[in-house]
Order: structure tokens, then sequence, then C-alpha cells
């Protein structure tokens, strides 16, 4: 299984993470400064108070400076750590195989995966696969106790605790399939891409529909071997498809 790298995971922006490299980098520095002036060198007795007995207000000068010496150190520092733990993750952030990750091995070079596309009306569609039977999609069904099912309607739970309508996984599928095939009938070719959909779960209870197959996690492998190969599509035909997915992936 060839895998395409989504664009946006190999090349995040280069503003943000110059950015917070630098603000995570300067609060680090900071806190370990801070910290070497107030513990390794003399200058926060320096500017306390030294009388022997101090007015309230010379009181209330020395609490708020062993206050900062104590407090701000440790915060510039933890802050700092922070900041740049976000930046590493943004920059080591590998793709999400979904669907497909457990079949990886499963699927010989013939198969071209891209976890994730953005079609031009800005619809992201996952588990988007190019193969000998043209394209497939996989969707997968929401899990969780964010999520239920009441009879063919979906709800999941809002912030506020309430159940909200939304979006069938079968009847997005389909959907997405359906987008799918309007994008590439929108790009001039002499051959005509066919175009699958299934939703991947392991609940027994949900049943096909004429635009969705549904298969179990375990059956993906022998569902994608199982499609019949497009005799149109030969490999340099195949190749551009690759190609165009790969462009908006």
């Amino acid at each position: 299984m060839q895998l395409i790298q989504p664009t946006h995971v190999m090349r995040p922006a280069r503003a943000p993470i110059v950015l917070g490299t630098l603000v995570g980098g300067v609060l680090l520095a900071g806190g370990l400064v801070l910290a070497w002036l107030a513990f390794a060198t003399p200058f926060v007795r320096v500017i306390s108070p030294t009388v022997v007995r101090p007015a309230p207000d010379q009181m209330a000068f020395g609490a708020l400076i062993w206050g900062i010496s104590l407090v701000a150190p440790p915060s510039f520092a933890i802050v700092g750590l922070l900041r740049l733990s976000s930046v590493a993750a943004v920059v080591l952030k590998r793709p999400n195989l979904g669907a497909v990750a457990s079949i990886s091995g499963d699927l010989d070079d013939a198969y071209v995966v891209a976890p994730t596309i953005r079609l031009p009306e800005g619809r992201i569609i996952r588990n988007v696969i190019v193969g000998p039977f043209g394209m497939a999609i996989l969707g997968e069904a929401p899990t969780g106790r964010n999520t239920r099912r009441q009879g063919r309607s979906w709800e999941r739970r809002a912030v506020d605790g309430r159940w909200m309508p939304t979006e069938n996984p079968l009847e997005r599928c389909s959907r997405d399939m359906e987008r799918i095939k309007g994008w590439i009938g929108s790009e001039e070719r002499d051959f005509v891409v066919k175009v699958y959909a299934a939703l991947v779960t392991d609940d027994g209870t949900l049943s096909r529909t004429p635009g969705c197959a549904v298969i179990g996690t375990s059956q993906v492998a022998a569902w994608l071997n199982s499609l019949p190969p497009q005799r149109s599509l030969n490999e340099s035909r195949r190749e551009e498809l690759v190609e165009l997915v790969r462009s908006i992936a």
C-alpha cells in the first residue's frame, strides 16, 4: 500500500512554528535567567529591605520581591516548555490512517491511500483509496458516549449536555461518494472512474444502503480486494488519477 502524505502535515505553516518556537524559547530562557538571579546571586537580597524594623510599605515591597522571585522563574519555564511542546507536536505530527491503519500490510502497491483530501468546494473526505477498481472511500461510524443512534436517526451530545441531531454516517458516506464522482467528472478526461463507498463499523445492527456498503474493521482488505477491476483504468490512467488525488491531499 502506498500512502499519500497530507500536505498540511508535511508542510505546516512556517509563521506559527517560528513564532511559537521564539516565544517558547524566550519564556524558557527568561525563567532560567530569573531562577539564576533569584537563587545563585544576591540580587534579591540586595533589592529587598534590610532594615531591622521595616515599615509596612517596606514589608509589602519585600514580600512582593520574594513572591516574584519564587513564582516567576518556574512559571516562565513551564509556559515556555508547554509552548515548545505544542510546536513539536505540530512538527512531528503524523497522518491518522483511520480505517486503513490495520490493513496497511495486507494491500500491495496497486493500492494508493490518501488519509485526507479536501475537495475544491472545501469538503474534507477521509480514507480515499485508488486501486485497480477505480476509487473507494471508507467512512467511519462515530463512537463514544457523545454519539448515539435512535432508529435511523443519529444524535450527538452538545457542550450543554443536550442531544442534537447529527448526520447519518451512512448517508454522509454516500454523499461523499457522490461528491467525489462530481469532482472526478468535472475534470476533462477520456475515461470514467468508478467510485465505491463503505462504512467501517463493528455495529452489526447497521444495514447497507444502495449507495454504501457496511463492513467490519477486519473486512476492509477483503472488501477492497473483492471490488471488480475496472478494465478501462490502465496503469497510465491510474497514475493520472493518483496525481489528481495527490493535488488535493
